[in-house]
């Protein structure tokens, strides 16, 4: 079973209606053959054709908001990734809350954390800081690209973009937001692998066990 379709069919079971999936051109047709007969599926095209001319992570979320006339709570995922845990809990986690959020694992490896997004937060899980691969991390939480947004704050995301928010990393979105909104963190409730490399792919699958029972 394809990845994609692990994410998507927890989607489905989660309460998501609707999915959205963002391509560079080089693999928009193994993408658009894939979502042949899924009705709930759009599939867009954003028209980068290597790493050097991609647009970035958040204008794929602006681009992707704009052409398929978002305007509702929405779900971002990292397409690469495999998850042993649901997604309903962060869902239901972000309704409660009423606000925009992000999940967080706990990462003692500063190595990595150099790596990823890092972010602080106060006893109530809002967010009071974020970086995207900081020199010196300021915390031991990790932030995965899993973000949750309610739809009052879709605008700022372009809105972001013009102000000079990175486009790169998904997160750099997230900086910005934070500063403006409240957003708070979920404790992330399971593992997730993600699939960066054929030789990371192959790890995996003699890692991970049991997605299938979940």
């Amino acid at each position: 079973k394809k990845i994609i379709d692990h994410l998507l069919e927890d989607g489905e079971k989660s309460g998501v209606e609707r999915f959205v999936v963002v391509s560079n051109h080089k693999f928009i047709s193994l993408f658009r053959e894939w979502a042949e007969g899924k009705d709930n599926v759009m599939v867009l095209d954003d028209g980068s054709v290597d790493n050097e001319h991609r647009i970035g992570a958040v204008k794929d979320i602006e681009f992707a908001i704009e052409k398929a006339g978002i305007n509702d709570d929405t779900l971002i995922l990292a397409g690469d990734n495999v998850l042993d845990f649901s997604l309903s809990s962060f869902i239901e986690y972000g309704k409660a809350k009423g606000t925009s959020c992000i999940m967080r694992h706990r990462e003692s490896d500063k190595a990595r954390l150099r790596k990823t997004g890092v972010v602080t937060i106060d006893q109530s899980d809002l967010v009071l800081s974020m970086e995207e691969k900081p020199k010196e991390p300021k915390s031991e939480w990790a932030v995965p690209p899993f973000y949750y947004y309610v739809k009052e704050d879709l605008p700022l995301i372009k809105e972001g973009i013009e102000n000079g928010c990175g486009t790169d990393a998904p997160g750099s979105f997230v900086s910005y937001l934070a500063e403006r909104r409240p957003v708070h963190a979920f404790l992330m409730p399971g593992k997730r692998f993600a699939v960066g490399s054929i030789e990371g792919y192959e790890k995996i699958r003699k890692e991970y066990k049991g997605i299938e029972k979940r």
